[in-house]
């Protein structure tokens, strides 16, 4: 054992402060891609320090330790009395990640959706066969705070977001994983706009419940037809937003 092993395993409090610090790491770069991504706009309240920690699955002060971290960085502004706020969308280059999305985005709709199409099937199916059961559980519980975020589309999507990339991170193939959760976070700003309206988040909300369902019983091939279903929503409703039409004869979703 080294010398630094030791003094870890020997000395608790500072292998927990490592640990504190490295999660507050991450909570501070999920925010900044919700930032990137759209789903966090400048000017938008973020939703409360309770909510974030249910959604990102990590306990207030690692929340609290990330917006601190942004706040330093100018990204948020963290207000006595009131939400913290988004000060500045120009997420810096140590989120390296965060970036991504504006990349997806200079890419049309149809080729971004076959995209998903061909890939994003292909992840879920071989999450299904690799499901475990603390996945499902964060899943349920995921179904149940949907559940109260149904007239709160930015907490919606908060949480909308985690649900698919823990899927996602099932797959045996990381770069699959990560490129199909860069393709989830397309256009997200149109998807806040679709999702705000009344009855979207139920229905997409339905649709999940759907996924876990078919995810529980390790059903590759109904796991991919409940995503197929999800996917072909997300792209009609995107499209609608835009104020585009459908370019074959297929029946539009409502959302």
């Amino acid at each position: 054992m080294s010398l630094s092993e030791f003094v870890l395993e020997n000395t608790p409090e500072l292998r927990e402060a490592i640990v504190r610090r490295n999660v507050r790491d991450v909570v501070a770069e999920k925010i900044a891609m919700l930032i990137a991504s759209g789903i966090f706009k400048v000017g938008d309240d973020l939703p409360s320090e309770r909510d974030l920690a249910a959604a990102l699955q990590v306990s207030r002060e690692s929340v609290r330790g990330g917006v601190q971290i942004l706040a330093a960085k100018g990204l948020l502004a963290v207000l006595h009395g009131a939400r913290t706020r988004v000060r500045s969308d120009d997420v810096g280059p140590e989120f390296h990640r965060s970036r991504e999305p504006r990349l997806i985005n200079s890419y049309g709709l149809d080729d971004v959706h076959q995209a998903r199409l061909l890939n994003e099937l292909v992840v879920v199916g071989d999450a299904a066969g690799r499901m475990d059961e603390e996945t499902l559980r964060l899943l349920n519980q995921s179904l149940k705070m949907q559940e109260t975020a149904l007239e709160d589309p930015v907490r919606f999507l908060v949480l909308d977001r985690e649900f698919h990339l823990a899927i996602y991170r099932r797959c045996a193939n990381p770069v699959l994983a990560e490129f199909v959760g860069d393709l989830f976070g397309y256009m997200m700003q149109q998807r806040h706009r679709a999702v705000s309206e009344p009855g979207a988040i139920a229905r997409s909300h339905a649709d999940h419940t759907n996924i876990v369902r078919a995810l529980e019983g390790r059903d590759r091939d109904a796991t991919m037809s409940a995503f197929e279903v999800h996917i072909q929503r997300i792209y009609e409703t995107t499209l609608r937003v835009m104020g585009m039409s459908l370019s074959r004869g297929d029946e539009t979703y409502a959302a």
